[in-house]
């Protein structure tokens, strides 16, 4: 197995030379990308509509070619669905990544053509690992298996040659064989649609196993972890699989599950990396040890745009290109694939930490935000202040989400938090008002509708009891997979339906 080990670390190590590259020419490589995409699909009905024979720069794509949400591809997808082809890209789509988003119930389901598997969602999934072997030249990565919790997939009821499911279960379907001889459990376990039964066999399986590295959403990994521990009657993961050192996680921000995630593996060797992969495209990867910015990954066969949040609801927001980015500012991630999606909308805000080369952190989503009042607080927002408030209280959260108090008559509107957590806060108070003393400091327009409570109370957080979030989704159908606790809404439709279960 050392021999194997080396083996695989050599050859993941070879692709960081070309990483270096696309670093070092960023503006060159997503110009390729322009252009081979555009020529790529002129010939499909989309390209044909805007005839893409005759584009030959990125200003007259984005003159041409309006930005796009779900509602604007959903006829193109439904046709594909049943079986027509060559409609926004040329070669076979037969599979589609069902998402229903953070804010909405409704599934959506996102076309993943074989170019996006494999030039997109595979090589990042393949860089991850890259990248680990690179910063861990005596990593024993390959010596050991890696436990991966999937969703679920099924051919779907239009046409026997089109299916769909989560993303995860559509990448472990579809596995180069290298990757599927280091997973661990078996494909049928992993693809188990029951999430609960799936768990108890994950962890009754991987127990006998060498597992070296995790991979997932962090919160489904933490419920497989905490039943594991129950079997054995061990008191950490460590205790179970001496040899683990890695996670790739993403997902999720990870903040909230850090200080979980050292208790069950308690080693100052355990080595994390983020990755930004979603339905639509695989975006990002953190590339050091020493920083959580993320790398934007530019040859996927995407082209990116970014449009400033302050233009968002504009008639005909302006886009920029790469070169026009500035460090700090938020800006809706739009994109061109090679799954053909065309000036694509993926509702995620990022802002850039460093431009030489890009890297990035994930800010929150365009419709994931409170902004009842003006007040404008995101995801990251909250993430700071949560975190903040945990390290003064020696708090952990397990999960949280937040929504608006609207204006009574003769009261101030507030916000209203549901909070659950792994480690109680010293002092719940003393959290409550970090937790507000901290947004007011990182969000002006916060503090200023705070300002003697004119516009907006004191928040009100509820402290919920134990595995009221696992107990919410598990009555709406979304255990497992990539569903995810909606953070923060404009409006009180997670809240009151969490609250609900809560005291039904």
């Amino acid at each position: 197995m050392a021999l194997l080990n080396s083996i695989f670390s050599w050859i993941m190590k070879k692709r960081m030379h070309q990483i270096e590259l696309f670093m070092k020419y960023p503006h060159d490589v997503q110009e390729e990308w322009f252009q081979s995409l555009i020529s790529t699909a002129e010939a499909t009905e989309w390209g044909k509509k805007y005839d893409y024979n005759s584009i030959l720069t990125p200003e007259e794509y984005k003159n041409r070619v309006p930005i796009q949400e779900y509602d604007d591809i959903k006829p193109y997808v439904d046709r594909m669905i049943k079986g027509e082809q060559n409609l926004i890209w040329p070669s076979d789509i037969k599979w589609f990544a069902k998402s229903s988003g953070t804010t909405s119930d409704r599934s959506k389901f996102i076309p993943v053509s074989v170019e996006a598997l494999e030039d997109c969602h595979y090589q990042g999934g393949k860089d991850m690992i890259s990248i680990y072997c690179h910063n861990q030249p005596d990593n024993q990565l390959f010596t050991g298996k890696s436990v991966v919790i999937g969703g679920s997939s099924q051919i779907n009821n239009f046409s026997p040659d089109s299916y769909y499911g989560d993303l995860s279960s559509i990448l472990i379907r579809n596995l180069p064989f290298w990757a599927e001889f280091k997973r661990t459990p078996n494909l049928e376990v992993t693809l188990n649609p029951n999430f609960e039964e799936k768990i108890e066999q994950i962890a009754q399986i991987t127990i006998k196993e060498n597992v070296t590295s995790l991979a997932g959403v962090p919160t489904w990994n933490i419920v497989m972890a905490k039943r594991i521990l129950e079997i054995t009657g061990k008191d950490n993961l460590l205790e179970v699989w001496p040899n683990l050192e890695f996670y790739g996680h993403g997902g999720v921000s990870f903040k909230p599950y850090r200080e979980q995630f050292k208790k069950l593996i308690p080693s100052e060797n355990m080595y994390y990396l983020e990755n930004y992969n979603a339905s639509e495209g695989y975006f990002g990867l953190q590339d050091r040890s020493d920083s959580e910015d993320l790398l934007l990954m530019l040859d996927y066969g995407i082209y990116y745009e970014f449009l400033p949040m302050e233009n968002l609801n504009d008639e005909h927001p302006k886009t920029l290109g790469l070169h026009e980015v500035e460090i700090g500012k938020n800006y809706a991630l739009i994109i061109s694939t090679n799954a053909g999606l065309w000036r694509y909308k993926i509702g995620d805000t990022i802002k850039f930490t460093s431009l030489t080369p890009y890297r990035f952190q994930i800010s929150g989503r365009t419709k994931q935000y409170i902004n009842t009042f003006g007040e404008e607080v995101i995801v990251d927002n909250a993430e700071h202040a949560l975190d903040a408030a945990c390290k003064a209280t020696e708090a952990i959260i397990k999960d949280y989400t937040a929504g608006p108090v609207y204006f009574k008559e003769g009261e101030a509107g507030a916000h209203e938090w549901v909070i659950e957590f792994e480690k109680q806060p010293s002092d719940f108070q003393q959290f409550c008002e970090i937790l507000d003393n901290t947004l007011r400091e990182i969000n002006s327009d916060y503090d200023a509708k705070r300002y003697k409570n004119l516009a907006l109370g004191f928040p009100i957080i509820h402290n919920a009891k134990a595995n009221a979030f696992y107990q919410w989704m598990k009555s709406r159908g979304k255990l497992g997979g990539q569903n995810k606790v909606p953070r923060l809404a404009n409006s009180r439709e997670y809240l009151d339906s969490l609250l609900k279960s809560m005291n039904d």
